[in-house]
């Protein structure tokens, strides 16, 4: 699985210098520790540009998430907050707003109480030991440190003991490595004895992580050496968990976990990059080219104008979830410049300046189209909007409840669509959803509770292997076959710098309940309005229309019904708590405004949809967009095929015949999803196996039969690009 790398690394090689070190052991610990210790104060820099847009965001008052957690500590120092957290520790070291005796397994309380000694003892370090200001400080931060030492507060997840803990409290224990009494170094490293080598993935970072500090604290160069070997183990590719060979990253199983798991694998990584900067600890040039090119060439993707992707966070629904993990990735990429070669740090800064702050005239520079073909993702980036679509199959997870994240999100898999101009478009949408109607998916409309993976089994999948996408990486198709919950369709996508195509065909269910297919349901930002009889008219409460293939538009955005349907249109005012879907929030009414639309399907015989998405574009246009250059050649449960200008999609579900010109007849030998480009007297064929399970894709144009090899040096399910010897003379 290295063959993929090979390309990035050679630059890297060519670029980094070797180093000759000359330090002593006990020299490059200390350096070690200055570097961790300038990476905790300067972390709270307000010159520099993240930090200033995080300091525009109002810090949150709950969380769970590690990432957020982290940012959090990059706040400029807040001198009010900390007057308060002396003002009011008990005489026990305890503080009376945090509740010690909390059982919830995300979201810890408890916690708390570390973070505000790493708080602390980071404002304590920056102003030096002779701290003016109070002379209460070093009497409060003791007193904290004693009431935990002396407690031992136990979360009921094991996630909080191992990783979270220690993970907060090393920091702070080597900020204050100087300050504290042998006995409270004593209690320190017993916090610290809590994580052990062991594990996979991130989990097994995070360990060594905390290892590492533990080292630091008792300067034990062998047991750095030996955290910082077991963490550089983890950069690598091709294992069945961590980078997969698209550049996507999986973890808890086949499971694409980009803003979880990879996201904090991601940061870690980075910021191990620049803290051994400058020792023989030092990432090799494979191992930082690894990095390198999992920001640029997967995390770039999948985050649009300082946003990342909803499709990317899976069960982390956290509050502001898009900009803070956005953020994240911006730091790693600053922390990723320290240690790279010109060509990569190059990389580095385009994504930089592409997304903090956005650029807002010229439109993204970073464009194009990729299928994640590991994790059944597809995304597509014009110059002006950004579309993703996020599949499942019997390969991929689609989605996971844990510790109470995502309650709701047992459809998050199923061909969800999102749309973005301005990146902000589902911010914090989630408490106002109707749950069965995630944007793109096809499900049952009913007020029944969601159904949960948990009372369907850990990993409820897709059954089917048929889900994938073609793509010549400026346009292409994406399709799958939906069997889950007793929900039959077939779903395919085709997306160009214009517009996106929706077909679905075969939609059907035993089940008594209707099955409808969701177009999008996202905040409201102006009117909702459905053209007819060439005006505008809009959309109050919800619209229903039968037999009507209507055109609707909102927030720079039409949607064109190409055939008639049974739409439904809705723009309201609706509540709810996030506590309904992320267990660790309290219990508390929002309120916030929706527009959705979606199609309701006939029950008597397999129904079909096509429609079409236009981002960025105005009323008018919406309005005098003219569908004919757009030739849907079939759509049923046999092949969903399209032609475009000089361009053929076509997904066979099946083997069959289409013809696609009059001149032109294919046909398909092995079912598929192929692109047919016709120029210059030539044909382009692009193609891909769903299934991930051929060695060979073979179709017949008119009397040439063409048969497409897997080669070697390519992993299932990636596009395949040939130019066969035949003339078109169309």
């Amino acid at each position: 699985m290295k063959l993929f790398t090979n390309t990035f690394l050679l630059a890297a090689f060519l670029f980094l210098p070797v180093k000759v070190f000359s330090q002593t052991p006990q020299d490059e610990l200390e350096q070690i520790r200055q570097n961790y210790t300038r990476s905790l104060i300067d972390s709270n820099n307000d010159s520099d540009l993240l930090n200033r847009i995080l300091a525009g965001i109002p810090p949150e008052t709950e969380m769970s998430d590690q990432v957020v957690v982290e940012l959090h500590q990059r706040y400029p120092f807040n001198l009010d907050k900390i007057k308060e957290y002396m003002d009011n520790i008990n005489e026990d070291g305890s503080w009376p707003d945090i509740d010690y005796n909390d059982t919830k397994r995300s979201g810890w309380d408890a916690k708390k109480h570390a973070d505000r000694i790493l708080e602390l003892a980071k404002l304590y370090h920056a102003e030096g030991p002779s701290c003016t200001w109070s002379p209460r400080f070093s009497t409060v931060i003791h007193q904290a440190l004693d009431y935990w030492f002396r407690t031992k507060p136990v979360c009921k997840n094991w996630w909080y003991n191992e990783i979270g803990i220690p993970k907060t409290f090393g920091p702070a224990f080597l900020l204050l490595r100087t300050q504290m009494r042998p006995d409270e170094l004593k209690e320190a490293v017993k916090v610290m004895d809590n994580a052990r080598f062991g594990m996979t993935g991130q989990n097994k970072v995070w360990l060594a992580g905390n290892v590492l500090m533990k080292g630091l604290l008792l300067d034990d160069y062998d047991l750095v050496k030996a955290a910082r070997d077991t963490i550089m183990s983890e950069i690598t590719t091709g294992r069945e968990e961590g980078i997969k060979s698209d550049w996507s990253f999986h973890q808890h199983g086949p499971q694409q976990q980009f803003g979880n798991y990879g996201l904090a694998y991601l940061g870690e990584m980075s910021f191990y990059s620049e803290l051994f900067a400058g020792t023989s600890f030092a990432l090799n040039a494979e191992q930082q080219a690894i990095l390198n090119n999992l920001l640029t060439e997967g995390y770039r993707w999948i985050i649009w104008r300082g946003y990342m992707d909803v499709n990317a966070l899976d069960r982390q629904l956290f509050h502001n979830a898009p900009i803070h993990k956005a953020l994240a990735i911006g730091n790693a990429a600053n922390s990723l410049k320290k240690g790279s070669a010109p060509v990569d740090v190059e990389k580095l800064d385009a994504f930089l300046n592409d997304n903090f702050p956005p650029q807002s005239s010229d439109g993204a520079v970073f464009t194009g189209q990729k299928h994640f073909w590991d994790s059944d993702q597809t995304v597509h980036r014009a110059p002006a909007w950004m579309a993703s679509v996020k599949m499942a199959s019997q390969r991929v997870i689609g989605t996971e409840l844990v510790n109470e994240d995502n309650l709701k999100g047992f459809y998050m898999g199923d061909g969800a669509t999102y749309i973005y101009r301005h990146g902000d478009e589902y911010l914090n949408v989630f408490p106002f959803w109707d749950w069965r109607k995630i944007p793109g998916i096809t499900s049952y409309e009913s007020d029944a509770p969601v159904p949960s993976p948990r009372s369907y089994g850990a990993h409820t999948r897709n059954e089917s292997s048929f889900v994938g996408g073609v793509t010549d990486g400026h346009t292409g198709m994406t399709a799958m076959v939906l069997n889950r919950d007793g929900v039959h369709a077939r779903k395919a996508w085709i997306m160009t710098d214009d517009y996106v195509l929706c077909l679905g065909a075969g939609i059907k269910t035993d089940s008594t309940l209707n099955l409808t297919t969701s177009i999008d349901q996202r905040k409201k930002r102006g009117e909702l309005s459905y053209l007819e009889n060439n005006r505008w008219n809009t959309v109050n409460d919800t619209f229903t229309a039968s037999g009507k293939a209507l055109r609707f538009y909102h927030d720079s955005t039409g949607y064109i019904l190409m055939q008639p349907s049974n739409s439904v249109s809705i723009s309201e005012k609706r509540s709810g708590s996030w506590s309904d879907f992320m267990g660790s929030y309290t219990p508390q009414i929002v309120e916030g405004e929706v527009v959705s639309l979606y199609i309701r399907h006939p029950k008597e015989s397999p129904a079909s949809y096509q429609y079409l998405i236009l981002p960025a574009v105005s009323a008018d246009r919406t309005a005098s967009f003219c569908t004919d250059d757009i030739r849907v050649l079939s759509n049923d449960e046999n092949m969903q095929a399209v032609g475009i200008d000089n361009c053929f999609y076509i997904t066979a579900y099946q083997a069959g015949n289409i013809r696609l010109a009059d001149d032109m007849l294919l046909e398909i030998q092995t079912p598929g999803i192929y692109m047919l480009s016709v120029g210059n007297g030539a044909i382009r064929v692009e193609a891909s196996d769903p299934t991930h399970m051929q060695s060979s894709l073979s179709l017949k144009i008119n009397d040439y039969v063409l048969k497409i090899m897997q080669p070697a040096n390519q992993v299932s399910g990636q596009s395949i690009s040939v130019t066969p010897v035949i003339s078109a003379h169309w």
